[in-house]
Parts: structure tokens; sequence; C-alpha cells
């Protein structure tokens, strides 16, 4: 499961920067592979794009933008109407690509023909948005949870007696590193986060935290940097391992189990 996509430069005016994106398993129209209908923007709002509805609808993307701007003041009613420029390749022209919240999408596809098609990106879209809000919810929960811990871990490390140079920044990239694969500057690179923790999804940060007790314990006991990052990679290797079991599952059609570091 995919939950975060790229973003290369700041939002202009009236743009909303994406940060975060969540697949949707069921979320596949006929014929098409599975893709990303719901984002998040830097405020933490989920959003989807004219460019999603227009692939997903199967309807022109010049068809869409028209109807949005032949009904301008109704989008604007339901929040602000962003959008995003793009260049079209090969030609370099500009594509206008607007940004729409749940209200606004839920009230554009209410504009189009009812084929089946459209029909089906509606239960999508429906389940998308609610899938994307529940995964807020957890991610709120997962970072309430995990503030205490950060302190502890602080707290531990101003007390280490082998602590490495830069202990805090080195520590807390090497528990980013040991769930993504990423430090906090190629994290946030590549998923347009503020901070490293900022970027993490709930599973994520489920894991982040059963890294931070690690830590937090060898670092008590006086364990080198060295040891740590051993544990911490160990234990990387047996959620990849997890992860590609629970992708054989996926595909043979078998329940899905939550990851956990058990």
């Amino acid at each position: 499961m995919n939950y975060f996509i790229k973003t290369n430069r700041k939002a202009g005016k009236h743009e909303k920067e994406p940060q975060q994106t969540i697949t949707i398993p069921h979320a596949q129209q006929k014929g098409r592979s599975e893709m990303n209908l719901v984002y998040l923007d830097g405020a933490k709002e989920p959003y989807t794009t004219s460019e999603i509805i227009a692939e997903c609808s199967e309807v022109q993307h010049h068809t869409i933008t028209r109807l949005i701007r032949a009904n301008k003041a109704d989008f604007e009613a339901l929040g602000i109407l962003g959008f995003k420029i793009h260049k079209l390749d090969g030609r370099g022209q500009p594509k206008k690509v607007y940004i729409l919240n749940e209200q606004q999408a839920t009230l554009l596809v209410t504009y189009l023909k009812n084929t089946e098609p459209v029909r089906e990106f509606k239960k999508n879209l429906v389940g998308a948005f609610f899938e994307m809000r529940d995964e807020l919810t957890k991610i709120r929960i997962e970072r309430a949870s995990e503030r205490p811990k950060r302190l502890a871990l602080n707290e531990a490390i101003n007390r280490w007696e082998n602590a490495p140079k830069m202990a805090h920044s080195t520590v807390y990239n090497l528990l980013l590193k040991g769930v993504t694969g990423y430090n906090k500057t190629q994290l946030t690179a590549k998923r347009g986060g503020e901070t490293g923790i900022g970027c993490l999804n709930s599973i994520e940060l489920a894991q982040y935290q059963a890294l931070e007790d690690m830590a937090i314990a060898l670092i008590n006991l006086n364990f080198s940097y060295k040891e740590i990052k051993t544990m911490v990679f160990r234990q990387k290797e047996k959620l990849t391992r997890r992860v590609k079991a629970n992708k054989k599952r996926l595909s043979s059609r078998q329940t899905y189990k939550p990851l956990s570091w058990k």
C-alpha cells in the first residue's frame, strides 16, 4: 500500500501542495489498473483532481474543466477552488488541473452523465475519501501516543555515555530509515512533508514507535550506536519479509493480516 507522492516545488497562488496519498485497493475502474484517487494537501485535508475524475469517469479532461468554469461560483461556495499547472508532454503547453475537496468533487460528479464508468467512479471516490479520513484519524492517534516516547528518547540520549556526534538527529534519522529506508532529508524530499515523522502514515508511525521503544531500552543499557543500528536494520529486514508475505496473501485473495513488530 502506497501512501505518498513526491512534490518538487512550493505551491503558487491558489495552488495546493500535494503531500500524502492513499491507495484504495477496491478503487479500480473496469479495464484500468489500480490508481490513487485521493490526496492530502499541506493542511492534511483530502482532495482529488479534475484529471483523476476525467480519467476514471472516461470523460475528456477539457469537458471536466469546462464544467468547473461554467459553475465556478458553486464550487467556490464549497471552498477555495485551487489548481496546479502541468506542461503537456511534447508540446510544452500548460494544462490547468483543478484541486477539488470532498464536497467539490461530489458536486462535480453530479454534473456528469450517469454512465457505467461514472457510477463505478462515484462508489470508488466515496470509499477513497472515507478511507482517507479514517487514515487521518489513525495518524492523529499515533502521533499523540508518540509524543511522550519522543521526550523519553530525548532524555535517554542526553544521558547516553556512548552517544555519537549529533546524537539526536543521528538516532532520529536511523529510526526513519528503519521504517522507510530514508533519512529525514530524503523522506521530506520524496514525500513532501515538513518533518520526517510528519511524512509517516499510521502503519509506519506504529512501527516507528516500536523502534523508539527499542532504542530507549538499548540506550539506557549504554549500547553503542553501531549495535543499535544493527538491531534496527535487523527489524527492517523482518518487516520487509512480512510485507512480501502480505502481498502474496493479497494476490491469492487471502485475508490480510496487519503488520506488527512482534
